[in-house]
């Protein structure tokens, strides 16, 4: 388990939410929900029980991330939404959106309430989706005690002469009979749907009063009634996700020791699709409305911006950002909205408190780094290098930069090494390093290279070729048995070789090695993309005036490449497109290839 896994589950709240699985790629190949966050994902990576396909997993992880809801049943329909958006490699993934259930209000003269999954009609209502079948039947129970709707099916309902038993016990107010007006029906029907898109103020202040009532008047078992009821229906609340179908991104800042972090969620559709987090630079001396009226306009002046901004803070230009942006900002919200603003607040703040702790963490690294290399400053720009092939074919050198201790992707290179003999580390090492810094620009104030004292001594040569001091370069020798904590750190000064062994949980050697697996990681990836890149493209497409349709031409004619490879210039000319200077082409890269 990494350093940065192993200190976020140190810190890790203990409230519910969502939590995201990442590999070294910075893909979600699993989402799960929580109960208790930190107690939930720590057991991913606790010695213990685990099936194979979690081992292989584990493996894969690189880090985590988490939303933060406030129940487990919301994070439960968050994680839902999520895997439909997302459809990670080691979820059971769903094939339509019909997993949960939800509640329907017919459209007819006395509508009817029920539980409903599949294709929805556009006539009827519904609400939800709920998290379980049996949360929906408590629901139903719960709103024909009080709105006293019909649920029989039509067949019944147009067959009725007289009550049945529902409406004998409280159940069911007998439309079919007439013994409520459609006016009063309807009414009840309104507030029913009322209360399942959130407007339920006035039924739960009704019920309390009630409960208020029969208490004062020594009437416990009415008032427990009611206690009861009051208690069902915010349990009833909180169980369904609004059926408002709106367009919103929530934007949420705070700020802790002079730094700011800003969480956006985007609800699409009345449901969330993404969440992004950002740390703005530059913006220490302003409080939270004008940092958020400063980031709001750079952060979406080349994005698709929807109708409605909410914020959790009034900013002064709020007028001048809805005319550049062509939206509505707004900060007072309803139940609905004021939901996912929650979701929104506790994600900042726990993805601040991170941010906090990683860089303290960091400030640390880089001082023990500085003590172990007996460094003049420290080393707040680091670059390593690493060199992929696969037996020499499509290598590629990647240099990876970290500044202040944290990833600066946006400075990442790559270098296609080229004229180099297949399979030559150290030529493809000298030429990277020599493309990188021949214009002397950008020197770091360390570099690493991932190898022992022949890679150093590479990179030593470049730099004395080029006449760059100034910066040390150090080799990140794999330990025994290649395990990670086990490095050796070469260092090279005047002839004298000094080889240095720390301890696998040093400070300073969790650093070098994060930055060499980046390397190796960048390195990897992009050689994989140009490996397969040669592999997808036929030989015969080398050849010069032969694209893709004179290959396939060529194969349908001759059948395979070993065919085309042998054929006379006779046979080639036969095929339609080939004349005599593209045949003799062929002719000529197979005898020289």
């Amino acid at each position: 388990m990494n350093i940065n896994i192993s200190e976020k589950l140190l810190n890790l709240t203990s409230k519910s939410g969502v939590y995201q699985m990442l590999n070294r790629e910075n893909k979600i190949i699993y989402i799960g929900k929580a109960k208790n966050l930190k107690k939930r994902v720590s057991s991913y990576f606790n010695a213990g029980r685990q099936n194979a396909k979690t081992i292989a997993m584990v493996n894969k992880i690189i880090d985590f991330e988490v939303i933060v809801v406030e129940t487990e049943i919301k994070a439960l329909l968050l994680e839902n939404e999520l895997i439909k958006q997302h459809r990670p490699k080691y979820n059971i993934l769903l094939k339509d959106s019909k997993t949960y259930p939800y509640i329907f209000i017919s459209n007819e003269k006395h509508p009817k309430i029920g539980f409903y999954r599949g294709i929805k009609d556009k006539k009827n209502k519904y609400f939800g989706p709920y998290p379980s079948v049996g949360i929906i039947r408590d629901s139903l129970d719960l709103l024909k005690k009080i709105f006293k709707l019909r649920s029989c099916s039509n067949v019944v309902y147009k067959m009725r002469s007289r009550p049945c038993l529902e409406y004998q016990i409280g159940l069911c107010s007998a439309p079919c009979v007439d013994k409520i007006s459609v006016e009063n029906y309807n009414k009840d029907c309104e507030n029913a749907k009322n209360f399942l898109l959130g407007k339920s103020r006035d039924i739960l202040n009704s019920v309390e009063e009630k409960m208020q009532y029969y208490a004062n008047k020594q009437e416990f078992e009415l008032a427990a009634h009611y206690r009861d009821q009051m208690a069902s229906l915010r349990k009833l609340q909180e169980q369904h996700t609004s059926n408002t179908h709106f367009d919103i991104d929530f934007i949420y800042i705070c700020k802790d020791f002079e730094v700011f972090c800003v969480q956006i969620l985007f609800i699409r559709d009345g449901k969330q699709v993404d969440n992004d987090t950002i740390f703005p630079k530059n913006i220490n001396d302003l409080d939270e409305g004008e940092a958020l009226s400063a980031f709001i306009p750079l952060y979406y002046f080349d994005k698709i911006t929807p109708k409605t901004l909410a914020i959790n803070t009034y900013v002064n230009d709020t007028e001048n950002i809805e005319k550049l942006l062509n939206c509505k900002i707004i900060t007072r919200l309803n139940e609905d909205k004021k939901h996912f603003m929650n979701i929104a607040k506790l994600t900042a703040i726990e993805n601040l408190k991170y941010f906090l702790i990683k860089k303290n963490r960091q400030s640390k690294q880089l001082l023990a780094l500085k003590a172990t290399l007996n460094l003049q400053k420290i080393p707040n720009h680091i670059e390593c290098f690493d060199i992929s092939h696969n037996s020499g074919e499509a290598t590629i050198a990647s240099c990876v930069v970290f500044k202040n201790g944290s990833p600066s992707k946006i400075d990442y290179r790559l270098f296609n090494i080229n004229d180099v003999i297949a399979g030559d580390d150290y030529g493809a090492m000298r030429q990277a390093i020599f493309r990188r810094y021949k214009k002397a620009e950008n020197i770091p104030d360390l570099l690493l290279v991932d190898g022992g004292l022949g890679q150093l001594n590479q990179a030593i040569m470049v730099f004395d070729s080029i006449g760059i001091d100034g910066c040390l370069i150090v080799g990140v020798a794999k330990g025994e048995g290649r395990r990670a904590g086990l490095e050796t750190l070469i260092v090279k000064s005047d002839e004298i070789v000094n080889k240095i062994n720390l301890k696998p949980d040093d400070i300073a050697l969790n650093l070098i090695n994060f930055v060499r697996d980046e390397a190796h990681r960048f390195a990897i990836t992009n050689h994989r993309k140009k490996f397969k890149k040669t592999r997808n493209v036929s030989i015969l497409e080398s050849i010069e005036g032969v694209g893709i349709n004179k290959r396939k031409k060529l194969l349908n004619y001759f059948g395979s490449v070993n065919e085309v490879k042998s054929a006379g210039l006779s046979e080639l000319i036969k095929v339609d497109g080939i004349n005599n200077k593209i045949a003799t082409n062929i002719i000529d890269f197979f005898q020289n290839n």
